[in-house]
């Protein structure tokens, strides 16, 4: 792994234009070794596009492992490049919402786009914000210690584990820290309910509804995509959503998830399909990933 890292820190001196297309080349060789991976990808499209042929889901299957593989190499110039090169390869597409986060309480909706790392450091380049998320261990120590150093070389981030709950993220939320919340994940059905996405019941998260409601806390998606010809990334912010959650916590996430959907079918390779978001199915379904229809190459 060390030697691993080694590459990606050389990499970060290679212009996006040449790491851009190395990456892709990298992810067409992945979906074509990496039949596990291939296949919950696949399976996740049929069942959220049924109506597209299949062969325009395994083209699409296939920019995904290449916009992903891509997001990878250029994870290194987030972690090591300068903070003006940064600066001149992240676009803000919107005005900063500097007046809503420093208001009170923020959650910074941030979906399972490949480029999830960018909001965070567009926030804090541009604004004297630290932030505060939800950490995953890595397994291998290295590369876990170069992932937190990376996310916090330009300001402090406090970083709580999903067993702590949210009791610490309310607490550092008060404090003046937004949260990060990534909220498209199967985590199971603890605190979850299953919601439509893409008109399919989804195991999916009510956290960001209920912290909003615990905190009175603003909800600000942020979403980051590709510029075309390999320029950078480009970040939105939205407006805070109004009248957020109100008293229906499934109504609430129900409208999350009808937001993530919109912003997927604008950049539909560049969404995690990787993930298997439908791995805990209603009671009496079976599971998809082991049912789906057999992949046509």
């Amino acid at each position: 792994m060390r030697a691993l890292l080694w590459l990606l820190w050389l990499a970060h001196f290679l212009p996006l234009w040449i790491l851009g297309p190395v990456g892709e080349a990298l992810g067409s060789l992945l979906f074509i070794i990496m039949k596990p991976r291939r296949h919950i990808t696949l399976t996740n499209l049929r069942l959220c596009f049924p109506d597209m042929p299949e062969q325009e889901r395994v083209a699409l299957a296939r920019r995904h492992f290449q916009a992903y593989s891509r997001s990878v190499l250029e994870r290194s110039v987030l972690w090591w490049a300068s903070e003006t090169r940064l600066r001149r390869l992240i676009k803000i597409e919107s005005e900063l919402p500097l007046n809503t986060l420093q208001s009170g309480p923020t959650i910074l909706l941030c979906p399972h786009f490949v480029c999830l790392e960018i909001p965070g450091i567009a926030l804090v380049l541009n604004s004297s914000l630290s932030i505060c998320t939800i950490y995953t261990r890595q397994q291998d120590a290295v590369i876990d210690a170069a992932l937190l150093k990376g996310r916090s070389r330009f300001r402090p981030v406090k970083l709580f584990s999903r067993e702590q709950g949210v009791k610490p993220i309310i607490r550092a939320m008060r404090e003046g820290y937004p949260f990060i919340m990534l909220p498209d994940m199967d985590f199971g059905m603890k605190d979850a309910e299953f919601v439509p996405f893409f008109g399919v019941p989804t195991a999916t998260l009510t956290a960001t509804a209920r912290i909003a409601a615990a905190t009175k806390a603003n909800v600000v998606p942020m979403i980051a995509t590709f510029l075309p010809g390999y320029k950078g990334w480009k970040v939105t912010f939205y407006p805070a959503w109004e009248n957020y959650p109100g008293d229906d916590m499934t109504e609430a996430t129900r409208r999350m998830n009808a937001f993530i959907e919109a912003r997927i079918l604008e950049a539909p390779a560049e969404y995690f399909w990787a993930h298997k978001r439908f791995k805990n199915r209603p009671p009496g379904q079976a599971d998809v990933y082991t049912a789906a229809a057999p992949e046509q190459n």
